[in-house]
């Protein structure tokens, strides 16, 4: 942390000392802080996410079909077919930027001659993302992206579909599953910048309840489950 951000942070950090009306935590009140930073203590577990892995993926499929995404369920060498005929079958283009990230880079992409990819970050002109994703939520079919040189935010919410490649390893239980996930990946001080939640495509039904689909990022989702 560079002395300006140490500077700005304890200006912000006095001010709310302030409003509590006291100073910096000392003696135990510290020591339980420190206690709990050190361990988190986990929180509540949803009974329908605890299941053996085979039905926590089913579960997950489940829930993210409910949640207006389309999921598929292939075998690591059929990936790149699939995602050619998902934009084959949706009259898409068949270019997409993808995420520069080692783990998609070991699909047979070369194998599909029409289909034209770019890695990097998103741009306002791209219509379709590649992405992978951190984990997967069985309890709600929800997606977790964690940002970084090999997932730029950008992927998640520019183009107006969003394919993910989404291996059955990375699928878990519940919310607390991904916490835990992350404090082991990363470690202390080291999160990533950006964490996003995503449950299916993007949607409001602000304006007269009607549901809109692409209001605030893709308006397609596609996953592509690996079986392993």
């Amino acid at each position: 942390m560079s002395d300006t951000e140490s500077s700005a942070r304890s200006h912000i950090l006095n001010g709310i000392r302030r409003s509590l009306q006291r100073g910096p935590l000392t003696g135990e009140a510290r020591h339980a802080v420190e206690g709990r930073l050190a361990a988190p203590p986990r929180g509540p577990d949803v009974a329908r996410a605890r299941l053996a892995q085979p039905e926590k993926i089913a579960l997950f499929c489940q829930w993210a079909e409910t949640n207006n995404a389309t999921v598929a369920r292939v075998a690591a060498g059929d990936v790149a077919g699939e995602v050619t005929a998902y934009l084959a079958r949706n009259n898409l283009p068949a270019r997409a930027v993808m995420a520069p990230s080692p783990l998609l880079d070991g699909y047979d992409w070369e194998s599909q001659k029409m289909l034209s990819l770019r890695r990097g970050r998103g741009e306002g002109s791209d219509q379709v993302s590649i992405t992978g994703a951190f984990a997967a939520i069985a309890e709600t079919g929800t997606l977790v992206m964690a940002s970084g040189p090999d997932h730029p935010v950008t992927l998640n919410l520019l183009p107006d579909t969003h394919i993910v490649v989404l291996r059955e390893a990375d699928i878990v239980g519940g919310y607390e599953d991904v916490w835990a996930r992350l404090r082991e990946r990363y470690g202390k001080n080291l999160m990533p910048r950006t964490v996003n939640t995503i449950t299916g495509p993007s949607r409001t039904g602000d304006i007269e309840q009607a549901m809109e689909l692409g209001a605030h990022g893709p308006r397609r989702m596609h996953i592509v489950v690996v079986r392993e």
